[in-house]
């Protein structure tokens, strides 16, 4: 499995270096330039003054030598500057928005796989009963309605509707940082307040992806059950709880594997729609943000990096596999 991993890894280095080169061109060649912005807001501004901008930010050159120019930099940690914050764009990607982004769509990953999956295996053992036709409804019912729509919803039900000493916050992040317990709020209040803010997004953001997992786990452990296998196992007398989990529920997790291991970086990159409509500061909404702006330093610190941990958890499903199911081995 070393010389598997090894050989996976230095795979990388060319698929990575793909990735930057569409990445860089699909941001360079977008209508505009970053001097738009500039123009509008100041109308004042001269032809040379701007003539003067371009050629500091590079844009005079053509792509392909301010692509090589951003590797040459990138590959020694300096992602260049953010042209909107004024802050270097690896310490604004991976400073600020990062942690927000890991805090809220972390709790929502592992809420939606620790609910997935139990239900799923229930839903499948209790094959075409009314509880399995309810949790096949609600699963449909999940994941066929936008995201956006359940945000709204969320947002009308517990913070409008509820009386108003149950209501939650509509969004955004607490105004509490860790330095301010002992000294503005107490650890428990802080906790409090932490998690009444990431109720609402969390369960946005968990209630479609544990939906669409709860679906493909049933579809999975079902497909393992209908084995000969496992008719040989519950034929030799072993219980239906030793068949399902030794024996059934092992070999069913690995298109899990798969489907959650790549889901990870989404998960890092932020949701966007979500993130916007709770104001939560994350990956997806600086993206989004950087897009619009034209903040070029920003949106490829994000992409690059989104695109490495595509690459890495497509290699760490694969390594899994031989975890969950020993007869694979990789050499």
């Amino acid at each position: 499995m070393f010389a598997y991993t090894v050989r996976r890894l230095l795979q990388m280095v060319p698929l990575l270096f793909a990735a930057s080169v569409v990445i860089y061109a699909l941001l360079a060649l977008q209508p505009g330039d970053p001097l738009d912005e500039l123009k509008r807001n100041n109308p004042r501004i001269t032809a040379e003054q701007l003539e003067q901008l371009r050629r500091a930010y590079g844009l005079d050159q053509p792509i392909y030598i301010r692509y090589f120019k951003w590797l040459g930099r990138a590959v020694q940690g300096d992602l260049g500057q953010s042209r909107t914050y004024g802050l270097p764009a690896g310490e604004y990607i991976f400073g600020q928005r990062l942690p927000k982004t890991l805090l809220l769509s972390g709790l929502a990953f592992i809420l939606a796989l620790v609910v997935a999956i139990p239900v799923g295996i229930f839903s499948a053992v209790r094959q075409y009963t009314v509880a399995d036709y309810a949790i096949t409804f609600i699963s449909f019912l999940g994941f066929s309605i936008p995201i956006f729509f359940l945000g709204i919803l969320l947002l009308y039900f517990f913070a409008v509707v509820m009386p108003e000493n149950l209501r939650l916050p509509t969004g955004g992040v607490p105004p509490y940082l860790p330095s301010d317990i002992g000294n503005t709020v107490s650890l428990g209040e802080y906790i409090v307040v932490w998690i009444r803010h990431l109720i609402l997004p969390v369960l946005a953001l968990s209630l479609i992806q544990m939906a669409a997992w709860t679906r493909f786990m049933r579809a999975s452990l079902l497909e393992v059950l209908n084995q000969d296998y496992v008719r040989t196992a519950r034929s030799k007398g072993l219980s239906e709880r030793v068949v399902i989990y030794k024996h059934a529920l092992r070999n069913a997790l690995i298109p899990m594997v798969t489907l959650v291991g790549l889901a990870i970086p989404g998960v890092l990159g932020g949701a966007v729609i979500t993130e916007t409509i709770f104001s939560w500061p994350g990956m997806g909404r600086a993206i989004f943000d950087a897009l619009l702006e034209k903040d070029y330093n920003v949106a490829m610190a994000a992409l690059a990096l989104l695109a490495l941990l595509t690459v890495l958890f497509n290699l760490i499903a694969d390594l899994m596999y031989a975890v969950v199911d020993p007869r694979i081995r990789y050499n």
